[in-house]
């Protein structure tokens, strides 16, 4: 079952390589996922999952070893899932910048709290679809955690990546609130229509961890939200 979940965001210039000169801008968000992440080392899982958004080509599952990098953003930087032998994946199937990010976060924390494997699920997908492969994800062992990366709405200012959309700052408020206070319903009930109209990347993986989190009783804290480029970004940690 679900013992704990950390909630983090997944923008590339959350490393501080990729940002450069704007990387203290992001202390506070890094600060609050390692944060998260020391949550779900105490909970001593046998399986870590991490979970983020990703298109249908990238949808499916990524085995420990698994390799990505940060090229695509013009960095030489790569990464590895976990503590698995390392492999360069299949034509088209590298790490998707969500898990890389993801990859990212669990090297600077120094994970070895458990095996660790990925997971894209489709940013089209049904709120039902991502409850049900929430639920199957935490019946793969007595102990699962879960490492959740997504963004909410980049349409909250005139300069965000999808410009401004008066429903933005709503939509990403329902989201933190739900998050912050693990309230299943709420992620339930969160528009998939409205998500992608916003540009809310987050939204399937937050809705995947609502499904895995029934009947486990956990509780949430919100440990971060701001929107410094435009783009809704939050940190909670459930245990």
């Amino acid at each position: 079952m679900l013992v704990a979940a950390a909630v983090c965001p997944c923008p590339p210039l959350l490393v501080p390589d990729v940002a450069a000169g704007a990387a203290p801008e992001l202390d506070a968000a890094r600060d609050a996922c390692l944060d998260a992440l020391g949550v779900l080392a105490a909970a001593r899982p046998d399986l870590l999952v991490v979970v983020g958004p990703g298109d249908e080509r990238a949808a499916g599952a990524y085995p420990a070893g698994a390799r990505g990098s940060f090229r695509g953003v013009g960095v030489d930087l790569d990464v590895t899932l976990g503590d698995g032998p390392g492999y360069d994946a299949p034509a088209g199937r590298p790490l998707p910048q969500s898990l890389a990010v993801g990859a990212w976060l669990l090297g600077r924390a120094h994970w070895t709290g458990a095996p660790v494997e990925g997971l894209v699920v489709g940013t089209r997908s049904s709120a039902g679809e991502c409850a049900e492969t929430g639920g199957a994800l935490a019946r793969r062992a007595e102990r699962v955690a879960l490492l959740v990366m997504g963004d909410g709405s980049a349409r909250r200012t005139l300069k965000a990546p999808g410009y401004l959309d008066e429903r933005a700052a709503g939509f990403d408020a329902r989201a933190t609130e739900a998050l912050g206070s693990a309230d299943l319903d709420a992620l339930a009930a969160l528009d998939a229509t409205l998500g992608h109209e916003l540009q809310a990347a987050g939204r399937a993986p937050w809705q995947l961890l609502g499904g895995a989190a029934r009947g486990a009783g956990l509780a949430g804290r919100l440990l971060y939200e701001d929107a410094p480029y435009g783009v809704g970004y939050t940190v909670a940690a459930w245990s």
